[in-house]
Formats: structure tokens, C-alpha cells, sequence
């Protein structure tokens, strides 16, 4: 398990052995597992998007795209 991204809006953690990725809108409060193919094309837009964002709030521009796959309740232990 690696945290790869936390900040306001994102929370992303890679679970490399099982091939997925768990992401949390934090302004939704809520998530989704990826999973190979999904889990690959999201580690590559994340990557893109890191290279590329000036603000915070690109983050959630480009986050928005993802919203009606999270459904998911984020619990925090």
C-alpha cells in the first residue's frame, strides 16, 4: 500500500500487489477502487494531471470527470 496523493481534495492509494488504485473525493466524502486496466488509466491521468496542475483546484476540475464512479462512502478510522 502507498499513499500517492493527499492533499484537500484527493486522497489516491496505490495497492500494487492486487493491481489497484483507491481514490477519495474528499469534498464528496466518497470513493472507488479501480482495477487493472481502470487502475492504469487513472495512475497515468494522475500523473499527467500532477505535471501539469498550477492550482489546488484543478485537481477537483479534473476530479469531476470521475464523480459519478464514486459511490463508495469514504469511512475514516
Amino acid at each position: 500500500m502507498n499513499v500517492v496523493l493527499n492533499n484537500p481534495v484527493l486522497y489516491v492509494v496505490d495497492y500494487p500487489s492486487v493491481d489497484a488504485v483507491e481514490v477519495i473525493d474528499k469534498r464528496l466524502g466518497k470513493g472507488v477502487l479501480f482495477r487493472d486496466e481502470a487502475a492504469h488509466r487513472f495512475r497515468t491521468e494522475l500523473r499527467e494531471m500532477a505535471n501539469s496542475a498550477t492550482e489546488i483546484d484543478d485537481f477537483g476540475a479534473w476530479l469531476d470527470a470521475y464523480g459519478s464512479l464514486m459511490t463508495q462512502p469514504a469511512v475514516y478510522h
